[in-house]
């Protein structure tokens, strides 16, 4: 079975690339669902992280606001690892899991949709490794309207992640998101024929 990493930057495109290659019949780990599972009130992850930023950061259904733990994180490097102390040994559990019984089933292709697979160190977890990049000055842009930022907390967040330039050279392919979503798409495809190949000459 062939896992493939697909990581990128806050903003990159990345959802357009998943959606696209799931709509092409691929099996998908998404590391950003995982995560929203393991802070559900029911999970041991949510009381820690509950525990150590407070009451401060809950909705009143006593489910995380999202929105006010990114505001702490992304001010205070400190928070920021404790709270990926707390998360990514479990998520990394869970992808290893969902992994192998992706492997049991027979499936050929796998990919594990991870935004900070390379930062969390965990790249000896695929075969093959998709980055989805994008010019600096869209990210910005569209970080800024998506999350409701100032341009300058934009920059801020994204500063918090490798340099999409530096992920570029660890890819073994790369899906420039800079342009329209329809050719976004088309190079997807071209992408995913890419990958079918590799299967077909591992059988070889």
């Amino acid at each position: 079975m062939l896992v493939v990493g697909l990581t990128g930057g806050m903003a990159s495109g990345k959802s357009v690339v998943s959606k696209t290659l799931k709509e092409l019949g691929l099996s998908i780990i998404d590391a950003d669902l995982i995560a929203r599972e393991m802070v559900r009130p029911c999970e041991v992850g949510y009381q820690e992280i509950v525990d150590h930023f407070g009451k401060g950061i809950l909705n009143p259904d006593q489910t995380i606001n999202r929105r006010r733990l990114a505001k702490i994180i992304f001010t205070d490097a400190r928070e920021r690892e404790r709270l990926n102390s707390i998360l990514h040994p479990r998520i990394v559990k869970e992808i290893k899991k969902r992994i192998q019984g992706f492997k049991e089933r027979g499936e050929k292709i796998v990919i594990v949709d991870a935004a900070l697979l390379i930062e969390a160190g965990q790249l000896s977890l695929v075969n093959k490794l998709i980055v989805v990049t994008v010019s600096p000055k869209i990210q910005i842009k569209r970080l800024a309207q998506r999350n409701h930022l100032t341009e300058k907390e934009a920059r801020e967040r994204i500063a918090t992640q490798m340099p999409l330039s530096e992920k570029v050279k660890l890819a073994d392919h790369v899906i420039d998101n800079s342009r329209s979503v329809k050719k976004t798409i088309k190079r997807t495809k071209e992408v995913y024929n890419q990958l079918r190949l590799t299967i077909t000459n591992k059988k070889e």
